[in-house]
């Protein structure tokens, strides 16, 4: 019955909306993923035993095929390409029923780790994800992508192996993130460059995604004197006009930024966070895009 196949879909939502996130970086593409599946499984659910897998493989199916189209508008896309973030209160818990917040305490969902997936090809991402993180075996995968077994195995080791040559620090403690980044912004307010620069790795890198409609470095900077100097300019320039909340972001401490500005050029929304380890920060992502910052909440419901 159609009313059996939409109680078993429901359920799956959550866990299809992050296989679909994963594999796209937006939020906006994984619901969409997610709702052109529906038709499919009410035609196909009496037929179907495993229905976990048998999504699975069609929400991936559908995923794939955004990656390539994303791939092509990519090439026209101005500066530097970011995740859409998904930005949640830091009250937030893992035993969430919000489906967005359920997603976001996997490895896979961190923001460094999916700036990292968005660097290997369609194929390779697919197996990474749909093997490493979802757990489908590589005949599933190969199903998916439309290749042999041993193909696709291929595709998850040179994945693996772009994964690991990019030494991703690991998750750090919550609080000494929190504690980072507390740092971070006393340093910024009390125009303490000394104090900054410690705070910095020496090859700290920002990327900032304005997306070619507002202003944002159109390369990322690299090194402590340079995003110091960076972030010091920005603090200084909206110092009277910004308001600034503290967020989780996909999971991990950061902050969500909202200027009062009437200059086309400045992001009105901008969402930032951080990779920690051993208490420096290593990396700054600034999604200022107007598109991927529509779904962060508003401050009230962040509290």
């Amino acid at each position: 019955m159609e009313t059996d196949a939409a109680v078993v879909f429901d359920g799956l939502r959550p866990y299809l909306l992050g296989v679909a996130y994963r594999l796209t970086g937006i939020w906006a593409d994984a619901e969409d993923a997610v709702a052109d599946a529906w038709p499919r499984w009410a035609r196909h659910a009496a037929e179907v035993d495993e229905p976990r897998g048998w999504l699975t493989r069609v929400v991936a199916r559908i995923a794939l095929d955004q990656l390539r189209s994303a791939r092509v508008r990519r090439e026209t896309y101005v500066g530097p390409w970011l995740p859409e973030p998904v930005v949640t209160s830091i009250h937030a818990t893992a035993t969430s029923a919000d489906p967005v917040e359920t997603v976001l305490w996997e490895e896979s969902v961190r923001m460094a780790f999916l700036v990292v997936l968005d660097q290997l090809t369609a194929e390779q991402r697919l197996a990474v994800v749909l093997h490493d993180a979802v757990g489908l075996d590589f005949v599933e995968v190969a199903d998916v992508i439309g290749c042999s077994a041993a193909a696709a195995r291929q595709h998850a080791s040179r994945g693996r192996r772009r994964l690991d040559a990019a030494a991703l620090p690991p998750r750090a403690p919550v609080g000494e993130q929190w504690a980072v980044l507390g740092e971070l912004s006393m340093a910024l307010q009390s125009g303490d460059a000394e104090r900054l620069t410690t705070l910095l790795a020496p090859d700290v890198v920002l990327t900032g995604d304005g997306g070619g409609q507002v202003s944002a470095a159109r390369r990322p900077l690299v090194g402590s004197a340079e995003v110091g100097r960076f972030l010091h300019g920005l603090s200084s320039r909206y110092a009277d006009l910004a308001q600034f909340q503290p967020a989780l972001v996909n999971g991990e401490p950061g902050f969500v930024i909202r200027v009062e500005t009437d200059r086309p050029q400045d992001a009105k929304v901008a969402v930032y966070t951080f990779s920690v380890r051993a208490g420096r920060i290593e990396a700054v992502y600034g999604i200022l895009a107007p598109a991927k910052v529509t779904r962060v909440p508003a401050f009230g419901e962040l509290a």
